[in-house]
């Protein structure tokens, strides 16, 4: 027989006794309460044919719908998500009335690729894309499983878009906006950014025009556009840049300045003259001894730089 003392005694008559209900009260006082938003590590325990079950540490399995799994097509749940193989994941919604959450590899994935893009457009660097699709404005195309644009004034073919579907294209970032979904790209911003680096003051080079204004005219060459300013057209005075060109024409001029941050080229022609107002008289004649004449133009400029 075993004896109790009275204070143990009125201890226990004095206490009600701890029951299930109790027992599950406590239980979820300690609970974690996964947020919406939230990374977590896990471990699959287990696949379905629409998902997987994955622990994170709660009362209940989270599951992992099959779309939710990564930002490419999935066929296989094994191959990217091995049992027992921890692995972090983004909860998507917060529990149901069983206690299950459901969880995102694929939102972490997107997640991440925002941020490298939006790294690479703050670092001015290009990126490989592959044209998915197409309309009226521009092209589709793939980015790292996102979809991006490029409206058809930043493409470099823009009169047949059917020939690009399926090219890949080096691009360039414009607006890269994963609060609105927005990825929009430039192929002529990137092809520009290239060619400027391969050029140099005192070129000679071969273009069309593509614009004109009061100031000037757009010569497009190479997949990057300059400017011909007015000033530098000829040593003589120009009353009427339309009656002197026209768009699409062809024609020759020099490099005389490169800013290859903000993307500006500078051309001249007024420095091909042989005497002044050459350009406006014999445009055809200065057109065609333009590389016999880069030699002196090129003393010319040296001898300007060396003076400034």
């Amino acid at each position: 027989m075993v004896l109790m003392d009275s204070k143990s005694t009125r201890s226990q008559v004095g206490q009600p006794a701890f029951s299930m209900e109790d027992f599950a009260k406590a239980l979820d006082a300690q609970d974690y309460q996964f947020q919406t938003g939230e990374i977590v590590r896990g471990k699959v325990h287990n696949y379905e044919r629409d998902g997987a079950y994955v622990d994170i540490g709660g009362k209940s399995l989270a599951f992992l719908p099959i779309a939710e799994a990564s930002l490419g097509q999935v066929t296989d749940l094994s191959q990217i998500l091995p049992l027992q193989q921890e692995q972090e994941f983004m909860i998507i919604r917060e529990q149901n009335a069983e206690g299950q959450i459901t969880i995102s590899r694929r939102r972490l994935e997107l997640k991440k690729v925002w941020a490298q893009l939006a790294e690479m457009q703050t670092n001015e660097e290009t990126i490989a894309v592959r044209v998915s699709g197409l309309n009226k404005g521009g092209v589709m195309v793939d980015v790292q499983g996102l979809r991006g644009f490029i409206p058809r004034s930043h493409l470099v073919e823009r009169d047949n878009l059917d020939t690009l579907k399926g090219q890949t294209l080096t691009v360039s970032f414009l607006e890269v906006n994963p609060d609105q979904n927005r990825l929009v790209l430039s192929q002529r911003q990137a092809t520009r950014a290239a060619s400027i680096g391969q050029l140099e003051s005192g070129q000679l080079i071969e273009g069309r025009i593509t614009g004109i204004k009061p100031f000037g005219v757009f010569v497009e060459f190479k997949g990057t556009t300059g400017l011909l300013h007015i000033n530098q057209i000829s040593k003589n005075y120009i009353a009427s840049l339309t009656d002197l060109f026209q768009v699409g024409q062809p024609i020759k001029a020099v490099i005389t300045d490169l800013d290859q941050q903000r993307g500006r080229i500078s051309l001249s022609t007024r420095v091909l003259e042989n005497f002044p107002g050459e350009m406006v008289e014999q445009t055809a004649t200065v057109m065609e001894e333009a590389e016999s004449r880069m030699e002196k133009v090129r003393k010319n400029l040296l001898r300007s730089g060396e003076e400034g």
